[in-house]
């Protein structure tokens, strides 16, 4: 199955498990995204919006931020003695798409949540150890 999403003025064809290099995009690497102007669903039934399909997401992954290539951009107009020399390397952002989601269907959850779970209640319980020896002392 795949999608095609519109996402900083581009459209761009997707897969699960693709690796997509897109224009900045909020948040930190590890963090999730989500992109609900899909435009098409492929694959045993095809889905063409009118824009977009009703009730579709892709959700994806970020890898990292990073910065493209420097871009060179040089204005000229002969015989006016008018040269102007500019350059800048466009903010991207690198995800992995996770899932392809049709209308209806509901994300699948992540097992990162639950390994965070274990890890919250270690905090807690070390936070209880010293209030729990503080008291075995004062009796």
């Amino acid at each position: 199955m795949f999608a095609v999403i519109k996402t900083g003025g581009k459209q761009y064809k997707v897969a699960k498990d693709d690796v997509i290099t897109v224009e900045r995009l909020p948040g930190e690497a590890g963090g999730s995204v989500s992109f609900e102007e899909v435009l098409m669903l492929g694959g045993d039934d095809t889905k063409v919006g009118a824009p977009l399909v009703d009730g579709a997401s892709v959700s994806g992954e970020i890898v990292e931020q990073t910065r493209g290539e420097k871009i060179i951009v040089f204005k000229k107009q002969r015989r006016q003695n008018y040269r102007r020399k500019k350059g800048h390397r466009q903010e991207l952002t690198v995800v992995k798409i996770t899932d392809i989601l049709a209308a209806g269907k509901k994300p699948a959850k992540k097992a990162k949540a639950k390994a965070e779970k274990p890890a919250e209640e270690a905090v807690e319980a070390e936070s209880a150890a010293p209030e729990a020896e503080a008291q075995a002392t004062e009796e």
